[in-house]
């Protein structure tokens, strides 16, 4: 049986949801490793984050989210994984699109649980 692990995804900051078209991406761990040689490696802190593209529409929580310093941001992904991004802010520049009507958001926070 085939199980669903992509499709509809769901955002919602400080709770307003807000319209995902895709792009939605999570960091699977607050580290990123290099190796220096084989079997040794090199560890620096990863910030965590939550990059999307959102629907620009008439209800989109624009100052909310530009004047947000210390924001929740939950992403639910169709598969039914969970992140939770708190202390979140806008990183970036953030622009709207007038061919699509979308935006490439990128938060940035203090701390990120998968649930």
């Amino acid at each position: 049986m085939g199980q669903k692990i992509a499709g509809t995804a769901y955002v919602k900051v400080d709770g307003a949801q807000l319209t995902i078209s895709g792009g939605g991406e999570a960091p699977l761990m607050d580290k990123k490793r290099e190796t220096v040689s084989p079997g040794f490696y090199k560890e620096e802190e990863l910030a965590p984050y939550l990059k999307m593209t959102a629907l620009h529409t008439p209800d989109f929580p624009h100052k909310a989210l530009t004047q947000g310093t210390d924001m929740t941001v939950t992403f639910e992904f169709n598969n039914g994984k969970v992140y939770v991004l708190s202390g979140a802010y806008l990183v970036g520049e953030p622009a709207s699109k007038a061919d699509d009507g979308t935006l490439d958001l990128q938060f940035d926070g203090v701390k990120g649980v998968w649930q």
